[in-house]
């Protein structure tokens, strides 16, 4: 919405952010399912930790993966600075804090991991912000 209303159009860059954005909510929310999984068992919910199976941790890993090298590629075709990979090497950092937690497939360790993402998207956001700071450059 931003890009339409600033720019008039939606440019590539914009389909990749939202590609890496699905991959980023299929990771929170595979960390989320990971802590009802019995219960939906139970009931018949087919969710991304029921349909991942035992593949349920490498499967967010693989989707944060997907989601930073995506932003990773978008901030490099835009020439972002060292700033901005910077916040990304932050978020990577609390994503692997995350495998660790969610590797026990532990209730309360899988909740944590999924409350804990607003933290992964501070990091992105931050880095993005140094970026400009630091560069001098606008956003428009």
């Amino acid at each position: 919405m931003a890009y339409a209303a600033h720019l008039g159009e939606v440019p590539a860059e914009a389909w990749w952010l939202l590609l890496a954005n699905v991959f980023w909510a299929v990771a929170y929310d595979t960390e989320y399912a990971m802590v009802d999984r019995e219960d939906d068992l139970k009931i018949g919910i087919k969710t991304s930790a029921i349909t991942f199976g035992r593949f349920d941790v490498a499967a967010v890993m693989l989707c944060y993966a997907m989601t930073l090298g995506i932003i990773g590629w978008v901030g490099w075709t835009l020439h972002l600075g060292s700033a901005f990979y910077a916040g990304l090497a932050v978020a990577a950092a609390i994503m692997s804090v995350h495998c660790s937690w969610i590797r026990g497939r532990q209730r309360m360790a899988c909740f944590k991991a999924f409350l804990h993402n607003n933290w992964v998207g501070a990091a992105i956001f931050a880095g993005i912000a140094a970026n400009f700071l630091v560069s001098g450059r606008s956003f428009g």
